[in-house]
């Protein structure tokens, strides 16, 4: 299968292009608030201005860092993978929510690998739009196995990695979130890790994008599914400033 390389500017072109209604929105609030202060007096006319043009400002800042995030930090590249001795006949698992950007990635980084890919998309639950529009436009990686988060296909004590790249923050609710993580940890062999990459709620990334912020998960939130999952961390270090990845395994595993 030919891999396709990714463009200079397709992280933030693909988060304007699947969000643009949010970018509509915006835009028609701060023109409306420009072209309603021009009938306010001149004290208030100033603070709406203001209030309009701090808006656009965050607007643009939070569009320049996706593009460094997902265009210029190496997330991409995979090659923050080298932490990660992979080895030749090992199987790894990506698993993501409905939108699938790095399985082509891992398998051209690691081709004499086994991979599987699960997508745990569920229409009925996962209603963001932005992920239709992605779903539409990036096919699915082929022999990609649609799953729920109950109840995974049997990979008992199989897997060598697993790979949740800014996909597990779309499992809102925490009982499920845990249950989800206790069966991905059943699917380990006794050296296996888990790979949570994720943006988290922090002073980075509220600073970066504002109220979208609280879509992310804090790292306490983070924490507490881990060892509610009976999950050990092994490592956890920042990719960037806005994104960090944790290493997990098993507890009581000896690797």
């Amino acid at each position: 299968m030919e891999v396709m390389k990714r463009k200079p500017f397709q992280g933030v072109a693909n988060v304007i292009r699947f969000n643009w209604h949010f970018y509509a929105i915006g835009a028609a609030i701060i023109v409306g608030l420009f072209f309603l202060a021009g009938f306010m007096s001149p004290f208030i006319r100033y603070l709406v201005q203001g209030f309009g043009l701090l808006s656009a400002i965050s607007i643009v800042a939070s569009l320049l860092v996706s593009h460094y995030v997902y265009d210029r930090s190496g997330l991409y590249s995979m090659q923050w993978l080298s932490y990660l001795s992979i080895h030749l006949g090992e199987r790894i698992l990506n698993v993501h929510a409905g939108f699938d950007e790095t399985s082509e990635l891992i398998k051209e980084k690691y081709p004499d690998t086994e991979l599987m890919v699960f997508d745990f998309y569920d229409p009925v639950r996962h209603t963001e739009v932005s992920i239709r529009r992605a779903r539409k436009a990036y096919p699915a990686y082929p022999d990609t196995i649609p799953i729920n988060t109950n109840a995974l296909p049997p990979t008992a004590s199989s897997i060598d990695y697993i790979f949740l790249i800014l996909a597990a923050h779309e499992i809102r609710e925490k009982n499920e979130r845990i249950h989800f993580f206790s069966n991905l940890s059943s699917s380990l062999s006794g050296k296996g890790r888990i790979i949570v990459v994720e943006h988290t709620r922090d002073i980075n990334n509220f600073l970066a994008y504002n109220v979208g912020c609280l879509h992310f998960l804090s790292r306490k939130s983070w924490n507490e599914t881990f060892s509610g999952a009976d999950l050990d961390q092994v490592e956890q270090f920042k990719l960037n400033p806005f994104i960090s990845c944790f290493i997990l395994k098993s507890n009581g595993s000896t690797s």
